[in-house]
């Protein structure tokens, strides 16, 4: 993986630790949490998946993964926030 796509990697981590959080630990848990969940959005991301695909795939580890209720506006931002990534 080269320096940049490195960059983008860690970008997305964030963006998963930080704002999406779905279960709300990002104060709390443990830091790895969403870690499974970055490389599947990092190819989503750098194959040129639009915003829904993006948060599709978000909604669905919300609801199937995690057994949380779905919730498409907020899946809809988080994946703007990636899709905006450079």
């Amino acid at each position: 993986m080269t320096l940049e796509q490195q960059k983008l990697y860690r970008k997305i981590d964030e963006i998963l630790w930080f704002n999406w959080d779905p279960i709300g630990i990002n104060n709390i848990g443990s830091r790895n949490e969403y870690d499974d969940y970055v490389p599947q959005v990092y190819n989503l991301k750098i194959t040129g998946a639009g915003k829904i695909d993006i948060a599709n795939y978000l909604d669905k580890v919300t609801t199937v993964n995690m057994g949380l209720g779905s919730d498409m506006e907020f899946s809809n931002e988080i994946a703007e926030k990636i899709i905006a990534l450079k």
